[in-house]
């Protein structure tokens, strides 16, 4: 349904809507206003009754006083539809001559010289007539919507150019029309009608679909029950996610964050663990029994960017895994795994969230004191289902653990001296500037010290920064200068706030320096996939594609890159 420009005041204990969802929303609605909406009415197969419910509607909208104009409908010998076209004007067509013959089309000039306010154009995958100004029907709708007529139109589940291969392998015929699944998923508003594939095929056999020669020979072929479970089934699976995409921006919209389980949805969070692919076979089986939608995710986090090579590939591993199971894969970039994790949940609406429970040692500090990641995201979170697996069997878990041993991440030797240096160099400079101010002031330079290193070194030396600001301010301008004894008390608190503040500040300016090196990693991948996207333009022939196609992957990669492409046996080479 289209949505109105006017700004809905936020519900009392509702949080406010997302300003960037608000701006979001105001340009996309200035980008539509003048252009006529679209409507589709949307079915599983021919004869289920599509055309019959616009006509029928655009009877209730004439009698309302609203000026509706029938551009082309194809009744196929069907009384009951034809009756509905009474009362109803109609566009005549256009004649057009082709092979000796004469064609009779969709008149576009016509429509648009008279500028209806509802226009019905029947089926939207159509395929026009040679000498037409689009080879397509669809492309007509374009013309029709931008110059601000609503357009009401039809369309079966197998002409969505997305479900193409897959209708085709279900009923052994390749449909040759099809339509961009664009247009489906902007359509204003999206109807579906249906019935049972018992009393499709009762109207087939009634004469109701198709004249009887024509019926009996649809179901020997398309027109099998079998046939057409499959394409109702699809047709009201892909309903489900366009009615699921307008409610996550509903959501998103109205910085709705509670959970709305109107679908199961699972999350699942791998991190690197031995067992990871074990737990992501357990989900898929799950997912499966579950008819569920299932993602995959990695969270990208400071503290993991360090780790070993083989930790990385086993993350890889596990991701490409799960994409040939049948989940939607991702990486996240974020400066806390469980706000990362708990954010993309309430994005996508996700049900459960899956975690693996890696073993842990007797002495691991969590068994003590703090919180771990599934109480933090519970904590965070309350509305989600938090389930904490083991991953498989220990023996799954030995099989999938990585082959290279895991290693310490080697300290910044570098980082550390550098600290070092800088620390004295401030010690020095604050020596010559306590003639001029007091010891207060002094402490500025010290922080900035803290400051730079963390962000030209990450976190380690920053806190080495801090650590070691407040031993040099100590021994050096505290009296008794030379020790680390204190004779006034009052100097404690001082050393108390200031290790806090310089080991806030570089903790906060090591996070910026991840995220701007993160930020920078996705606009070099951006910026590669929009020259990718330029180039293949403009390319015409299959080398210039091959060409471009893997410059780009080897950049991107920056590694050696193949391409195999299959013979005309269908064999790669």
């Amino acid at each position: 349904m289209p949505i109105s420009s006017s700004a809905e005041p936020a519900p009392p204990g509702l949080p406010r809507p997302d300003p960037d969802a608000l701006v979001a929303r105001l340009r996309h609605e200035r980008a539509q206003e003048g252009r006529g909406k679209l409507r589709i009415y949307f079915g599983s197969n021919a004869g289920v009754g599509k055309t019959y419910a616009m006509l029928a509607a655009a009877q209730r909208e004439r009698q309302g006083g609203r000026e509706v104009l029938v551009g082309l409908v194809e009744t196929h010998g069907r009384k009951e539809t034809a009756q509905q076209l009474h009362g109803l004007e109609q566009l005549p067509l256009r004649e057009l001559p082709h092979q000796g013959r004469t064609l009779r089309e969709f008149d576009l000039d016509a429509a648009l010289a008279r500028r209806p306010r509802v226009l019905l154009l029947d089926e939207l995958a159509h395929s026009n007539a040679p000498g037409s100004r689009h080879p397509k029907r669809w492309q007509d709708v374009q013309e029709l919507l931008d110059a601000g007529i609503d357009v009401w139109t039809t369309i079966n589940v197998q002409h969505l150019e997305s479900l193409n291969d897959v209708v085709g392998g279900i009923v052994g015929i390749t449909v040759r029309e099809t339509v961009p699944d664009q247009i489906f998923d902007d359509a204003d508003e999206v109807i579906v009608v249906d019935i049972s594939p018992d009393e499709l095929l009762r109207r087939l056999k009634d004469g109701k679909v198709y004249m009887l020669e024509q019926a009996e020979r649809a179901s020997r072929n398309f027109f099998r029950r079998g046939n057409l479970l499959a394409l109702r089934e699809l047709a009201l699976r892909r309903t489900a996610d366009r009615v699921d995409e307008d409610m996550r921006d509903y959501r998103r919209e109205r910085s709705i964050g509670t959970v709305w389980p109107a679908r199961e949805r699972l999350l699942v969070a791998v991190a690197g663990h031995a067992g990871d692919d074990a737990l992501v076979r357990q989900v898929a089986r799950m997912a499966r029994r579950l008819d569920a939608d299932w993602m995959v995710v990695y969270v990208d986090a400071p503290q993991r960017q360090h780790r070993p090579r083989s930790v990385q590939a086993a993350v890889l591993k596990t991701l490409a895994l799960a994409a040939r199971l049948g989940a939607e894969t991702a990486t996240l970039p974020g400066a806390d795994v469980a706000e990362a994790l708990v954010a993309f949940a309430r994005e996508r609406n996700a049900s459960r969230l899956v975690l693996a429970q890696p073993p842990r040692p007797a002495w691991s500090p969590w068994r003590w004191w703090g919180r771990s990641l599934p109480d933090r995201i519970v904590q965070l979170h309350p509305d989600i289902d938090v389930l904490v697996l083991s991953g498989g069997s220990s023996a799954a878990r030995t099989e999938a653990a990585p082959a290279a041993p895991l290693r310490r991440r080697p300290l910044p030797w570098k980082g550390y001296a550098g600290v070092t240096l800088a620390c004295l160099t401030a010690t020095v400079l604050a020596e010559q500037l306590l003639r001029i101010f007091d010891p207060a002031n002094v402490v500025m330079l010290f922080l900035l010290i803290v400051v730079l290193s963390s962000l030209r070194w990450g976190r380690g030396p920053g806190a080495w920064a801090a650590l070691l600001s407040v031993l040099c301010f100590d021994y050096f301008f505290v009296p008794p200068r030379g020790s680390f004894h204190v004779n006034d008390t009052q100097y404690l608190f001082t050393f108390v706030l200031m290790l806090g503040v310089a080991l806030v500040c570089g903790q906060l300016m090591a996070r910026l320096r991840h995220e701007a090196r993160v930020a920078a990693e996705r606009e070099r991948r951006a910026g590669a996939l929009a020259r990718l996207a330029r180039d293949l333009s403009g390319a015409l022939t299959q080398e210039q594609v091959v060409e471009i196609a893997l410059r780009t992957v080897s950049g991107v990669f920056d590694a050696q890159a193949g391409l195999l492409l299959p013979d005309a046996d269908e064999r790669l080479r």
